[in-house]
């Protein structure tokens, strides 16, 4: 049925709900994942959702069950946790309170809730998780690895196994360092690349544990094991290209396979010195240089049993120091194939000499089917940006002097062969290929297809967003891109020239990425590698895990160690996860210990700055801005987070010492960077040296109007933004907030100054580097995408509430300005789907809400004139209707 009520100023509120209802449980998740492998937190965490046609719903109260096994679930037994009911409304990361559980341990769970009329769910589907290895006992697995390991080629391993009848359930808890495939009778484990997660491996290597079961059956079977050098050995011959050097010591790989069989015995097989090792076939293996595979050196059949196994040698027991060893709680998304795409485009330059193009800037490893002689080669070099003549201009990567990077293939047969690399990928667009022949003079082989494989992290999507504006749409798919393609086991800056996790972006970025994708388990990981990257002196250095240490602010530079606070800080907002905040309370405290050992009298004299500010100088560190301003900005808003963190934790005592902090700060920061008699008044008077002061509330009172209007004024005479990576979301925050909207969508909506839509007029697919994205720069950068963050924020006005955090209450603020005439937009958060749409027709402007269950909503329903009408909702579809 439909009820309306009229609520005043020509606003109509109706709320759209069946004659009938049933709340159901869905989407049950154990430690922000569905159906985990390798869970080692002792106590780990619950989620689900409650789904209702029924507006207003919301739990009451939940009762968990979880059994070992699905048999004993089915007659609600909860021989391992029965929570009894449990009063509350509470739905997410709920602690297993159960029994201990133990490694390996497979359980079943389900749920059922009651609503607001005492009402009982029906039970929800069964759902499961496994543990990993919980104590660094349990690893009766060595360490292995073979002698001249520590070269460019890569390392295969082997071994074989017998299997019993009855096996119940294989489970293999795996890793290898650099990078590792795993194969069982020949078949991959697994569809993932680039396994396992980037770390600083002195520190922390993360493994994975794979149920096998169906890969293996009575009698003889085989493991094989296929190791590359990934970040974990980064060499740099000449003519490839590495943006560092350094080592973490040889391949090497550690392997336990878990046998359960029906009569309940178990038996384990270990990775040792009984396995057998050669060098593989790739011939060149760096995360930066390439991959070049030997199809004349591989061995068919070596990861099947009854291989003969002549020319391999014992492996050796790795003696070297390891980090600890993590399982799924210490893991981001596994990276994998996630679409291909077909040429688009190709071109001859010359006999044997082929240009591709994809038609999309992206992450990707290639597909390749190749004929011709045995022996002939195959070369494939990936560019962004190409020169006149089809050859590629590495200005964008890194720069040609430095060296280049490249797939090679060798044909093994006359026939025709299909090739996918193992270790190395690279965001590219195109693709030039050289056809060579195996003899000089010989025949070329030809390539018969090329596809991009597109690869990036598995994080699921978790907002959708378009618009009236085909220009705001193409600019979304532009941040997007440029996000996909730096997501993998950490935030890359681009995937390509450095592939190193500067942590700015992180936090600037955040909001824009969490509309966009599910990224808590990666964000979890990332706030990891930055506290196993702290200094003992406290600093959080510019890039995490720190595989290479750079020097001055490149390494310590505030606005980049701000993500340390800040990322946490995120997360619990859009989530309600106080993990993080937990987790690196103390860690965090010794990071801002450190600031001020760095600060005069409370002002940071140095930062990076406002990064790839606007000017006509050489484009990068910034031009326009004081770095003393970015930088103490982010000291006040470490010390205003870090009192709201101490407040969430129940260190109240803490959270009143960082509030008076940030008054000493903001009292320095007026008193040295505020200068009222001048034209300037804040540091340069550049639009980010007024921006930060009015976004932040550091400005006092009296002087947010002269500051705003010089602001204003400077945007009008220059006729665009002049921000960069720190100012730009900064910037879009305080026009919105000053009722500019409007102002915001003008300026990244225009084709011809620098910005968003200037790069689609140019035929960028992914976000650049450089707001004019010239040559020298990446094409491929995600840093200055806050404008995602406006598109879900401010224009469809989907808003967290950092008082009821994981959108558990949810702000609706919509701002349909001039020049669109609908938004719509979802986004997935912890309780279900959010979704707005507004549209402007036949005089009104109806807005359409749908608020998941056991949430409240504020909706703020603009009006004509400006002002803004405040309603609060239930759970439930909403269409309001006002005047326009």
């Amino acid at each position: 049925m439909i009820a309306r009520l009229w609520i005043g100023l020509g606003l109509l509120l109706a709320s759209l709900s069946p004659l009938w209802a049933v709340s159901t449980v869905v989407n049950l998740r154990c430690e922000l994942a569905v159906e985990p492998l390798g869970v080692d937190a002792a106590r780990p965490r619950l989620s689900w959702q409650i789904a209702s046609d029924e507006p207003g719903q919301r739990q009451t109260a939940w009762q968990v069950l979880v059994s070992t096994s699905a048999e004993a679930l089915a007659k609600d037994c909860g021989d391992v946790w029965d929570s009894g009911r449990v009063d509350g409304d509470q739905t997410v990361l709920v602690p297993c309170s159960g029994r201990a559980l133990a490694s390996s341990e497979h359980v079943f769970w389900k749920v059922r809730s009651w609503d607001n009329q005492g009402r009982a769910s029906a039970w929800s589907a069964v759902a499961s998780w496994t543990m990993g290895l919980l104590s660094p006992t349990e690893w009766r697995a060595k360490w292995i690895t073979a002698d001249g390991a520590e070269r460019l080629e890569n390392t295969l391993f082997r071994r074989e196994f017998t299997v019993r009848p009855g096996l119940r359930r294989a489970l293999a808890h795996v890793t290898g360092l650099g990078q590792y495939e795993l194969f069982l009778n020949g078949a991959k484990v697994g569809v993932d690349v680039l396994s396992p997660g980037w770390t600083d491996y002195a520190d922390t290597i993360l493994y994975d544990t794979r149920d096998v079961t169906e890969l293996l059956h009575a009698g003889a079977n085989a493991a094989g094991l296929s190791l590359g050098n990934g970040m974990a050995h980064v060499v740099r011959p000449e003519g490839r290209f590495a943006k560092f050097k350094g080592s973490f010591g040889p391949q090497r790989t550690i392997f336990q396979l878990r046998l359960d069989y029906a009569d309940g015995k178990v038996e384990t097989v270990i990775s040792d010195e009984t396995w057998k090792t050669r060098a593989g076939p790739i011939t060149f293996s760096s995360i930066y240089g390439g991959e070049d595979f030997d199809a004349r050196r591989v061995q068919a059949g070596w990861a099947n049993p009854g291989f003969t196994d002549t020319g391999w040698v014992p492996a050796a027991l790795y003696a070297g120091e390891s980090g600890a060893l993590r399982g799924q709680n210490h893991t981001a998304e596994p990276v994998a194939p996630i679409e291909t795409r077909p040429v688009k485009a190709k071109r001859e330059l010359s006999p044997g000499v082929v240009l591709y193009e994809f038609g999309q800037n992206a992450s990707f490893m290639p597909r390749l089917t190749v004929s011709g002689p045995a022996g002939s080669v195959v070369k494939l070099t990936g560019g962004e940006v190409v020169n006149a003549d089809g050859t590629i201009n590495r200005s964008t990567m890194g720069g040609a002097h430095r060296g280049s990077a490249w797939w090679q293939y060798i044909k093994a047969t006359d026939g025709r062969e299909t090739w996918f690399p193992q270790f190395y990928y690279l965001g590219s667009r195109y693709v030039y290929a050289e056809m060579l022949p195996a003899i000089e003079g010989g025949p070329r082989p030809g390539i018969d297809a090329l596809e991009m494989v597109v690869v990036h992290s598995t994080a699921a999507p978790a907002g959708h967003f378009a618009c009236s504006d085909p220009t705001l749409n193409r600019i979304r798919d532009l941040v997007r891109w440029a996000q996909r393609s730096n997501m993998v086991s950490i935030l890359t800056d681009c995937p390509h020239r450095e592939k190193l996790g500067w942590l700015e972006q992180d936090h600037l970025n955040g909001p824009a990425l969490r509309y966009e994708w599910a990224i808590d388990r990666l964000a979890a990981k990332i706030v990891r590698d930055m506290a196993e990257a702290q200094t003992p002196e406290g600093l959080i250095p510019n890039i995490a895990p720190e595989y290479t240490v750079f020097k001055g602010t490149y390494r310590a530079a505030a606005e980049w160690g701000a993500s340390f606070i800040l990322v946490p800080w995120q997360q619990y907002v859009f989530t309600g996860d106080d993990g993080p905040l937990r987790e690196h309370y103390e860690a965090m405290k010794r990071y801002f210990a450190y600031l001020q050992t760095q600060s005069a009298g409370g002002l940071l004299a140095e930062g990076l700055g406002d990064w790839y500010d606007v000017t006509l100088d050489k484009p990068g560190r910034a031009n326009l801005t004081p770095p003393s301003l970015t930088a103490t900005a982010h000291f006040w808003l470490d010390a205003d987070t870090l009192a709201k963190i101490a407040a969430v934790l129940g260190r109240d005592d803490d959270a009143a010492m960082f509030s008076a902090k940030a008054e000493e700060i903001r009292a320095v920061f007026n008193r040295e960077l505020y200068k009222p008699e001048t034209p300037e008044l804040y540091g340069s008077g550049s639009q980010a040296s007024l921006t930060l002061p009015l976004a932040l509330g550091l400005v006092e009172p009296a002087a947010r109007e002269p500051v705003l209007a010089a602001l204003l004024r400077d945007i009008d005479k220059r006729g665009h933004y002049t921000t960069g990576a720190i100012g730009t979301p900064y910037l879009f925050r305080v026009l919105t907030a000053a009722g500019r909207a409007d102002l915001v969508y003008r300026l990244v909506s225009n084709p011809d100054i620098p910005g968003y839509a200037i790069q689609l007029k140019q035929g960028n697919t992914t976000l650049a580097e450089a707001w004019n994205a010239q040559l020298g720069a990446s094409q491929n950068h995600f840093f200055l995408g806050s404008i995602t963050e406006w598109l879900y924020h401010d224009l469809a006005g989907i808003q967290p509430d950092e008082k009821a955090p994981g959108f558990k209450h949810i702000n609706i603020r919509p701002r349909p300005i001039t020049g669109l005439d609908w938004v719509e937009a979802w986004h997935e958060t912890p309780h279900g789907r959010v979704a707005v749409r507004w549209e402007k027709s036949s005089g009104k402007l109806v807005l359409r809400i749908s608020i998941p269950a056991n949430t409240t909503a504020t909706v703020w329903m603009p009006l004509k004139d400006g002002a803004e009408v405040a309603h609060e909702v239930d759970s439930g579809t909403h269409v309001l209707e006002s005047a326009w």
